[in-house]
């Protein structure tokens, strides 16, 4: 592929890589994004109090409900609460973030768990974040594929980042592409926008040079005939690379590529 590229055409293919790394690292060290978490704090109907959130906090059948003392206040929707505020249930993998200070406090759902998890814009992890380590874009790495879409979304089970904690989605269908001469596909998820695709995946250099755990790849919509691209240039770290923090996703174990990818995102230096 890359023989077939202009000068300008390798050019412009890195500046658009080096746009979007810029902003995906944008994204993460923002003041309330996952660098800034402190902690995670898993519910239970027994009140606990917590070093880096105000009230007491609780979760049973009715959902997550928070006391908070004389004095303290969150902001919940742009409306100052004192004393005691019910959030109700939350779905899973939704969230309620409640202001205090200069800090968010996001309320949510993982893997069927209540949880609060802090996020403060000073905390270390984030004030000293250096950015992420990656290899140089190559157009190589960007092969084309072919999206099939399952009869049904198949309902997939995966492990998450924290031991013992699952996670279930809907997967739509797979992507078929050739790698190094082989013959591959992947387990897609649904993407953030609409008709977009997600792809949890390891390969040969997870645990060498790239994160152990996970990568995610993000495809854009398939043409008509199911074409897409997957570029593993854009093979990025999820939030669980960074921090313990964040329960994230493991791929499912036909995502587990037996091929050396050399491209994207590697291992964090705060994980060096």
């Amino acid at each position: 592929m890359t023989a077939q590229l202009t000068e300008q055409d390798v050019d412009r293919f890195a500046s658009d890589w080096r746009t979007w790394h810029r902003e995906h690292e944008e994204r993460l060290a923002d003041p309330h994004g996952f660098l800034a978490v402190t902690g995670l704090h898993w519910l239970s109907e027994e009140p606990r109090r917590f070093p880096d959130a105000p009230g007491t906090w609780t979760t049973g059948p009715d959902g997550v409900a928070v006391v908070l003392a004389e004095g303290e206040e969150l902001v919940v929707d742009g409306a100052a609460i004192h004393g005691e505020h019910r959030f109700g249930p939350i779905p899973e993998r939704g969230g309620v973030l409640a202001v205090w200070g200069d800090a968010v406090i996001e309320v949510a759902k993982r893997g069927g768990n209540d949880i609060v998890r802090p996020r403060h814009p000073g905390h270390p992890l984030r004030t000293g974040f250096r950015g992420t380590p990656a290899y140089e874009p190559d157009a190589r790495w960007a092969v084309p594929g072919r999206y099939i879409a399952f009869p049904e979304p198949r309902p997939t089970t995966v492990g998450a980042a924290v031991e013992g904690l699952q996670h279930v989605y809907d997967a739509p269908g797979r992507i078929e592409f050739e790698l190094d001469g082989r013959r591959l596909s992947l387990t897609a998820f649904n993407g953030h926008a609409p008709g977009t695709l997600s792809v949890l995946f390891t390969d040969e250099t997870s645990g060498v040079t790239t994160y152990a755990a996970n990568r995610a790849l993000q495809i854009d919509a398939p043409g008509p005939g199911g074409e897409v691209v997957v570029d593993f240039n854009r093979a990025a770290n999820l939030p669980c690379a960074y921090t313990d923090f964040a329960t994230c996703p493991l791929p499912p174990a036909e995502n587990r590529l037996p091929v050396v990818v050399e491209a994207g995102e590697k291992i964090p230096h705060e994980r060096g």
